[in-house]
């Protein structure tokens, strides 16, 4: 399953499943407006906490200077080439930093500057490891507001436009419930929401 994730000063995300680890992550050399911090917790009590590492590379200087590519962070062919397409050429260092963590299944905790790339850090591990083949939601994302919730999709939509079949549904309060359950019961991947829509769907 996925880990869940929270990344504030944006949106946050929880997709379903557990996590498997704790891992804290601090920038030593970035500039003030790229410092991030980004946790993980374990949901287990008891667990022995994972070492985690990046083959080869050193977060705080690599992303700092460029060296670090989206292909290091061993994303899927399909969302590098929507990347290449939309003209993304090295990850954030929110997003250096996450998108392994998500990618080895663990839960996180970020904090980045509005601007610094949230909504990819963790949109992208998500789509690196859908099953397109499984159509019942497989990622749940949690926007404070309707604005947002479209937002998130739309962006999700973008990363995915290299693998075919992907559905992403917004669902959010001031529509009606009828074209939502239509939607869900034909079936997508992930699902961004507003907290109090979702909490009715769920009832």
């Amino acid at each position: 399953g996925f880990p869940a994730a929270g990344l504030t000063g944006g949106a946050g995300c929880g997709p379903r499943g557990n996590g498997q680890g704790r891992k804290q992550v601090k920038s030593r050399s970035l500039p003030s407006a790229a410092m991030f911090r980004a946790f993980v917790t374990p949901i287990h009590p008891g667990r022995s906490h994972r070492r985690v590492s990046y083959p080869g590379i050193d977060m705080s200087e690599s992303v700092a200077d460029g060296t670090v590519t989206f292909r290091d962070l061993a994303l899927s062919e399909a969302v590098l080439a929507a990347l290449d397409a939309v003209g993304y050429e090295s990850p954030s260092p929110i997003q250096a930093a996450t998108i392994p963590l998500l990618l080895d299944n663990l839960d996180v905790l970020g904090q980045a500057q509005t601007g610094t790339g949230k909504t990819a850090a963790f949109a992208l591990p998500i789509l690196s490891r859908i099953d397109i083949r499984q159509t019942s939601p497989q990622a749940l994302v949690l926007a404070p507001t309707r604005e947002l919730a479209i937002q998130v999709a739309e962006a999700f939509q973008t990363y995915a436009a290299h693998i075919p079949g992907f559905h992403v549904l917004p669902i959010y309060g001031g529509q009606s419930y009828g074209p939502q359950l239509s939607a869900l019961r034909r079936g997508v991947h992930v699902v961004v929401g507003t907290p109090g829509r979702v909490i009715d769907h769920l009832d």
